[in-house]
């Protein structure tokens, strides 16, 4: 286990040598992991991204490893549920080794986070990531100075290029089967002579599982959450022993007389005093063009006057990208997939007329209007947004919106969660772990489902087109219905924060520190591989899942009859006083109510239920459709509105459940 200072592992010894990866937020951990284990963890150019400990393995030399992706942290002293997570795995993991990434360009922030690791495990690997961009920059490490400095084993990597992957394996290898001590940094001699003090008495408690000057230090500074999960791993209440009681108090008399506070202030001062002093050995700066580029590029999307116009104008083009390129594929799958009906129908002439009709005006009719109505437009958002993700503009979005939040009584880490809740609104609440204040966690909980998540783009994107344009303008309107509908979601995820922060979850805000990564060119291939396999695809996959069984429903529904009527009019007829009376009708209801399994499928739903119901006399594109059924543009602004503020999908509403531990 990590902090084993007795004998180091045996090459054989285990099946899997278990690595834990631990770094700043946004240094390109998830990168190192993604890049040695071959699996695809969302990586993005912004913080925030990991907020659970992901696992993969890798083969090197003979050996097989275990690779744990930490969430991202600035110390192990931790004051968030995503440092906690990260000190967890890196003291109580149980892995063989660590390997601590830094970036290139900031060394001294990672540094900190490297010598607290070294007071846990001796066993350990730096790797110093994005050294082609720090080149660029202007700044030159000394890697094997920096290695001499810090007694352990330092690599430079490029890890989106797979520079110095193979050269931290080997390195990892090496850490894993050395016999190593932790190495401790150096505090005021009274500091010292407090922990010498303490050391004992907690060392039959630590043999063989944790330093027990690493737990000393935790207890002299009163790190709680600390002292509670080393009690948790190490089976035993140490901070009821009398002997570690007395050992404490005779600590800070020490202290006392020697006129010294210790805290985690003093602490965290000489752990940074001490990575500036590394830095200054190792590390050769000078400014460049590039940097004063940077700044300036900073300061237009962060600007109070350019803010909002910057990110509504970058919306705008999305949208309009989007529209624009989704109409001629969207006639042509629609054509094709027509052809492919009747075809299916014919050959399928061996059975029964109502078994035929279910598979293919059910079925079939349903996954195809999916697949048409989903899929170029999910083809072409998806791969544009995560370029503005990988770019390096979302957490400037998130940096602009921080005030709104905070006035409304949020953190103003709501606005990343807001931004993952774009993707899925799943993922977005389970972002909302990297808030620290569980007050304001479940407000951002709660609000999330304001924000349109993928599912419901498809109805977004589709009705403006139809109902609020006309001529070579659609696109263009289209794209400003979309970006205003958007801006509705967002007022509305404000005013729903102010309401709980104002009432139910009363409280004061707690602080948000936000890093602003440097603006980077996206790599597109990943780009659009990752957002085609990880979003396009999967979101495609869930709503053909429950669309085919959906479709089958509604078919049947139809040819049931109960009392001279289909049961799928009794259904829609029960509900359309209600749906009335907000400019909807029992159809549009009852579709949102059969698309719980997941929003995608409300739109399809739709159709089939006004074509399979007899309405209509026919199929037709979804422009006919709706028209047909009695839709007008002001019945699409209605579905628009209620896309925004209806229930979201059964697997948030599961994940909601799984986050807050609550059925209310």
């Amino acid at each position: 286990r990590l902090g084993h200072t007795y004998s180091p592992m045996k090459k054989g010894e285990r099946e899997t040598v278990s690595v834990v990866l631990a770094g700043n937020p946004n240094v390109g951990k998830s990168t190192v992991f993604n890049a040695l284990t071959g699996m695809r963890q969302h990586t993005g150019n912004w913080t925030g991204k990991t907020v659970e400990t992901a696992r993969g393995t890798y083969l090197f030399e003979g050996e097989r490893y275990e690779l744990i992706d930490s969430p991202g942290a600035y110390s192990l002293t931790a004051d968030s549920p995503d440092e906690e997570a990260a000190r967890d795995a890196v003291c109580f993991g149980g892995a063989d080794t660590a390997v601590v990434v830094c970036d290139a360009a900031c060394l001294e922030r990672g540094l900190n986070l490297v010598f607290q690791t070294l007071e846990v495990t001796g066993r350990c690997v730096v790797c110093v990531n994005l050294m082609d961009e720090a080149e660029k920059r202007g700044i030159k490490v000394d890697i094997n100075l920096l290695s001499e400095a810090l007694g352990v084993p330092v690599v430079g990597a490029a890890a989106r290029s797979g520079k110095g992957l193979s050269q931290l394996m080997a390195a990892v290898k090496k850490a894993a089967f050395m016999d190593a001590t932790p190495k401790s940094v150096r505090y005021s001699p009274a500091a010292e002579d407090a922990l010498s003090v303490i050391c004992p008495a907690v060392g039959k408690y630590c043999v063989g599982k944790l330093p027990a000057r690493w737990l000393a230090l935790r207890l002299l500074i009163g790190d709680e959450g600390a002292v509670s999960a080393a009690e948790k791993f190490l089976g035993a209440k140490i901070s009821d022993d009398p002997a570690i009681a007395s050992a404490i108090e005779q600590a800070e008399w020490l202290l006392e007389d020697a006129g010294e506070t210790f805290s985690v202030k003093e602490v965290s001062a000489a752990l940074y005093e001490k990575a500036a002093e590394t830095v200054k050995k190792c590390v050769e700066r000078r400014e460049t063009e590039r940097d004063r580029r940077q700044l300036f590029l900073d300061r237009l999307p962060t600007r109070r006057a350019f803010a909002l116009p910057i990110m509504l104008l970058l919306l705008s083009i999305v949208f309009y990208l989007t529209v624009r390129g989704a109409n001629y594929p969207t006639a042509l799958l629609e054509k094709g997939f027509e052809v492919l009906g009747r075809w299916l129908y014919e050959t399928l002439a061996f059975l029964p007329e109502i078994v035929r009709q279910a598979l293919v005006n059910g079925v079939y009719g349903t996954l195809s209007a999916v697949v048409a109505v989903m899929l170029p437009p999910m083809a072409i958002f998806f791969p544009l947004f995560t370029l503005l993700e990988d770019l390096g503009y979302l957490p400037r979005a998130a940096f602009c919106l921080d005030s709104l939040f905070r006035k409304s009584g949020a953190c103003g880490k709501q606005a990343l969660t807001m931004c993952m809740g774009l993707g899925c609104n799943a993922a977005g609440v389970t972002g909302c772990r990297i808030i620290g204040s569980e007050r304001e966690k479940l407000t951002a909980v709660l609000t999330n489902t304001f924000v349109p998540c993928n599912g419901r783009f498809p109805t977004l994107l589709a009705l403006p087109g139809i109902f609020m344009a006309a001529g070579n303008l659609t696109p263009g309107v289209s794209a400003l219905c979309l970006t205003a509908a958007v801006g509705v979601s967002f007022l509305l995820t404000l005013s729903a924060s102010r309401l709980l922060t104002a009432t139910a979850l009363k409280g004061e805000n707690s602080s948000f520190i936000l890093e602003l990564p440097p603006f980077r060119a996206p790599q597109a291939g990943k780009v659009i591989v990752r957002s085609v396999f990880d979003r396009t695809l999967f979101v495609l996959g869930r709503a053909a899942a429950v669309a085919a069984p959906a479709g089958l429903v509604i078919f049947l529904a139809a040819n049931v009859k109960i009392g001279g009527e289909s049961a799928l009019s009794h259904v829609t007829g029960f509900l359309d006083p209600f749906a009335r009376l907000f400019g909807l009708d029992g159809v549009i209801l009852a579709a949102f109510i059969f698309g719980i399994p997941a929003n995608e499928t409300v739109l399809p739903i739709a159709v089939m239920a006004y074509t399979a119901s007899g309405v209509l006399g026919g199929g037709g594109d979804l422009g006919q459709v709706l028209i047909k059924a009695g839709w007008t543009p002001v019945t699409a602004v209605c579905v628009m509105l209620f896309t925004l503020l209806h229930w979201p999908c059964a697997t948030t509403l599961w994940t909601i459940y799984r986050e807050t531990g609550s059925l209310k």
